[in-house]
């Protein structure tokens, strides 16, 4: 199974979200997961991460989650193949046992043009980083997931479930 999370922001707290789902060309999760969490850090430039792993990892504990393939809202290596970003946080928390897709809307300063996705009849990439798996089938299989924008259906999905609106 594959997980794909997201975290949305409130005052003095955050909502993570995770859909759950068999197949990159899933239009429909099999499962939707959403924890609330009372505190969160503040937003340090440079270090995301810091705010949003605590999060996911609380999605997980919660409800047992053991997926087969976690992506999230965001990068794995800033610079798309060093750099540690979110992903490669949660990767090295989780020991290494789960592989990470990170699928970002905006680049990171220094991010290679090899990890550019685009889809749909959009003339912006979506910034795919990963670890755990080769970069060239994380970019085919986020190339392949359902929908015709550039953001894939259970990306939206997500996102609109965190924020209250799914």
């Amino acid at each position: 199974m594959i997980l794909a999370v997201d975290v949305d922001y409130a005052e003095s707290g955050a909502r993570v979200a995770g859909v759950m789902f068999k197949e990159w060309q899933d239009a429909v999760p099999d499962a939707i997961y959403v924890s609330e969490v009372a505190d969160v850090a503040e937003y340090i430039p440079g270090q995301f991460y810091k705010r949003e792993l605590p999060c996911i990892l609380k999605l997980l504990e919660e409800y047992a989650l053991f997926p087969d393939l976690i992506v999230i809202d965001g990068h794995v290596y800033l610079d798309g193949e060093a750099a540690p970003g979110l992903g490669a946080h949660l990767y090295h928390s989780l020991q290494g046992a789960v592989p990470v897709v990170g699928v970002a809307k905006t680049a990171y300063a220094g991010i290679s043009p090899e990890c550019e996705v685009y889809r749909g009849e959009s003339g912006k990439p979506l910034y795919v980083s990963c670890v755990g798996m080769a970069i060239e089938e994380a970019k085919q299989k986020v190339a392949s997931m359902h929908g015709p924008y550039r953001i894939p259906t259970l990306l939206k999905k997500v996102d609109q479930v965190c924020r209250g609106r799914g």
